[in-house]
């Protein structure tokens, strides 16, 4: 079966299909990941088929998100999305030609539209929990809990009203597929009414799955990025490890920063009033300390690095939280923007940090103080230890690969 997956945004809203993509590779698919150009190396080195989206995802989130607070960063995506939609959705239209089946991911979600016009099967891939819930807010929104109506309202309102700046994008397609025209609340009830399923990336471990939804709609553990055929450490990264108790890692991956120099000397005071040794990623924002007993590397592994430090220091966004639980590390997250505000309470709640430092709010001191306790009190490693070992035993990809048949089924 041909299957084309479509992945809108930073490496953490891509690095998961890859994983999934050989997955279902080595089950015996033809897989294409459509995505921007900055990841074609990531998607072809694992021997994957790559599709061309436009957008430069590394600069919008350079020029567009540095300054701006919760709400306007989770508008201004959507903004960035949409300007670029009629090219992005010609884009997918000519993968999904080529494909017997359609992975479509939140940010991409007209690709859905297409599917329906081509006749082709598709699935939700998606790395966040977005059906509405009595049970916890939207997580692009907001991190505090309006009640069970105000969490379930909020939520419908936020996928219709993310809808709106495509119109009349979608309605061109409609027309072009000879579907018939329709509104984004029309068109998300007959969702619903088709059973539209939506597999989630995530583990019901540390989101359960909520009372309120329906069958079709579940977490299923998560899709691990595929592991770098060809990594191999800096020498002196290695050599640092192996100089003295393990560091804690410190990076903001994809993130923008206010200022990238102020956090820099935040976190290298921070270390030292810690007394912890620490490997700095410059991710893309360029951060960079230099202090003693700090290491600044480029891009590593996450699979290879953070099973070797003490804690990790990390900007809360879904694939770094779940790289942190997997290694059984303690975490301390400092949330940017859109969602990381809720992964960052989700590893509160499940006892593996002493709590979130958001980046407006960050001090040397506030996180020196949490670096301290992170790495001192075993608790927080005892229970990201035993967390760790029952995530192993999930198979979120399995999952996928058994809704494709029932789907392919389902069509035939």
């Amino acid at each position: 079966m041909r299957v084309a997956i479509t992945a809108i945004g930073s490496r953490g809203d891509v690095a998961p299909y890859t994983g999934l993509g050989v997955r279902l590779q080595q089950a015996g698919h033809e897989v294409t990941i459509a995505t921007h150009a900055v990841f074609e190396p990531l998607v072809r080195g694992h021997g994957l088929g790559f599709h061309l989206l436009p957008m430069d995802a590394q600069e919008q989130l350079r020029t567009r998100f540095a300054d701006r607070g919760l709400v306007r960063m989770t508008m201004a995506a959507n903004e960035v999305v949409a300007e670029h939609a009629r090219p992005l959705a010609t884009a997918m239209l000519a993968v999904a030609r080529k494909a017997d089946v359609l992975l479509v991911t939140p940010t991409s979600w007209f690709g859905v539209v297409i599917a329906e016009g081509l006749g082709i099967a598709s699935l939700g891939v998606y790395l966040q929990p977005l059906t509405p819930t009595r049970e916890f807010p939207p997580p692009a929104l907001t991190g505090r809990h309006l009640g069970g109506w105000g969490n379930r309202r909020l939520a419908s309102l936020l996928l219709t009203a993310g809808q709106r700046p495509f119109r009349s994008v979608v309605g061109e397609l409609r027309r072009e597929l000879g579907l018939p025209g329709t509104t984004p609340s029309a068109w998300l009830r007959a969702q619903e009414a088709k059973h539209w399923p939506i597999l989630y990336g995530y583990s019901p471990l540390v989101v359960p799955t909520p009372k309120d939804w329906p069958a079709w709609y579940r977490p299923v553990g998560y899709w691990w990025p595929a592991p770098e055929p060809c990594f191999t450490p800096a020498p002196e990264l290695e050599q640092f490890l192996a100089a003295g108790p393990p560091p804690v890692y410190v990076g903001f991956g994809s993130m923008p920063v206010p200022d990238r120099d102020r956090l820099s000397s935040a976190v290298a005071a921070a270390v030292r009033r810690a007394g912890v040794r620490a490997i700095v990623s410059a991710g893309w924002s360029g951060l960079t300390v230099d202090a003693d007993d700090v290491l600044t590397v480029g891009e590593v592994p996450h699979e290879w690095l953070f099973p070797r430090v003490a804690a990790v220091v990390h900007h809360a966004g879904a694939g770094t939280t779940a790289a942190g639980l997997r290694a059984g590390v303690p975490h301390v997250p400092v949330p940017v923007m859109v969602d990381q505000p809720f992964w960052a309470h989700r590893l509160r709640l499940l006892g593996v940090t002493p709590g979130p430092v958001p980046i407006r709010r960050l001090t040397a001191g506030r996180l020196a103080d949490a670096l301290t306790a992170a790495v001192t009190d075993p608790v927080y490693r005892r229970r990201a230890e035993a967390l760790a070992a029952r995530l192993s035993e999930e198979d979120g990809a399995g999952a996928v690969l058994r809704e494709l048949g029932r789907l392919t089924s389902a069509t035939a």
